[in-house]
């Protein structure tokens, strides 16, 4: 038996992809293949710092969360009573790492062409600093398809508060209710529905193999408009088709 409000909610979705004028993406575990190699990293670093987290403790935690969030955390859980030099030491294994190791998410490619095949613009506003942000793109080689980048390094506050998104439509002066969000994170989901956006929750990272249907549930509680589990899913022409 259909589910007429979940049914409700995919075609107002749909209907929302016709009626962009904006596309925002999170970027870790959405344009790039990063948060294992991230939050294994990140787990890594934390036991350095004696703060021993298995790995979904770690995912749990901070999962599209900013590093000043973390520092803090750190700053109370770990023995040295700091977390001074927290953030150098993870920054490099993380960025040896990518450098190394890291890919975009699949079917990023395509999907740009399709955006940009409709005349929209696009952009990142990601938790992440624009120092890991640009080591990332260029370890792909995506620097020059992402002109447009924004960083909680900009804003007073970072996701779940709807600060970065809101900051991002600004400089396209694009209206909320007219920019849409690709995410992963509950963190991110939330900060994009208080900003008035339309979020897409996105479960085709590879940090996700093995929570899928969990997360699923994660983001539908964090108000997610619709979940896709491949980027092809996102403008695709059948979207386009069923709401000609």
């Amino acid at each position: 038996m259909v589910d007429p409000t979940g049914l409700s909610r995919k075609l107002a979705q749909s209907d929302a992809e016709t009626g962009v004028d904006l596309v925002i993406f999170d970027f870790d575990g959405v344009v790039a293949n990063s948060e294992v190699i991230s939050l294994s990293s990140l787990q890594t670093t934390l036991r350095e710092f004696g703060v021993p987290l298995d790995i979904d403790q770690v995912r749990g935690r901070y999962l599209g969360a900013a590093i000043d969030k973390i520092e803090r955390d750190v700053a109370v859980q770990s023995p040295r009573g700091t977390s001074e030099g927290f953030s150098q030491t993870w920054h490099d294994i993380l960025f040896e790492r990518f450098r190394r190791e890291l890919t975009p998410v699949p079917g990023l490619g395509d999907l740009l062409d399709r955006i940009e095949g409709r005349g929209l613009p696009f952009c990142i506003a990601s938790s992440s600093t624009f120092e890991r942000l640009g080591i990332a793109l260029e370890a792909m080689g995506l620097a020059s398809r992402f002109t447009h980048v924004f960083s909680a390094q900009q804003v007073k506050n970072g996701k779940p508060a709807p600060d970065l998104f809101l900051h991002a439509a600004a400089q396209f002066g694009v209206s909320p209710d007219r920019c849409l969000v690709v995410e992963d994170s509950p963190l991110g989901i939330r900060a994009a529905k208080a900003a008035g956006m339309h979020a897409i929750g996105f479960l085709g990272g590879m940090h996700l193999n093995d929570i899928r249907d969990d997360h699923r549930r994660v983001l539908m509680e964090a108000a997610a408009d619709r979940i896709v589990e491949s980027l092809g899913e996102i403008m695709s022409e059948e979207n386009s088709t069923a709401n000609s």
